[in-house]
């Protein structure tokens, strides 16, 4: 399983890195990046519900 985020829409708002450590944290610039390629498969929920909660849908999960 693969995460991506399309950063040019992110909006700061930090609930995928709250929601999925393992996968997502905030950059120096303030706008989430993936942090683990592939997805390790004891995050792949929580990836799942980081991606389904995010607010402007910038978030992929394959």
């Amino acid at each position: 399983m693969k995460a991506t985020i399309d950063r040019e829409g992110c909006i700061s708002c930090g609930l995928c890195a709250s929601t999925c450590p393992e996968v997502f944290r905030m950059a120096d610039d303030g706008r989430a990046e993936v942090c683990a390629d592939p997805v390790p498969e004891s995050a792949e929920d929580a990836a799942a519900e980081a991606r389904d909660n995010c607010p402007v849908s910038v978030i992929t999960v394959e």
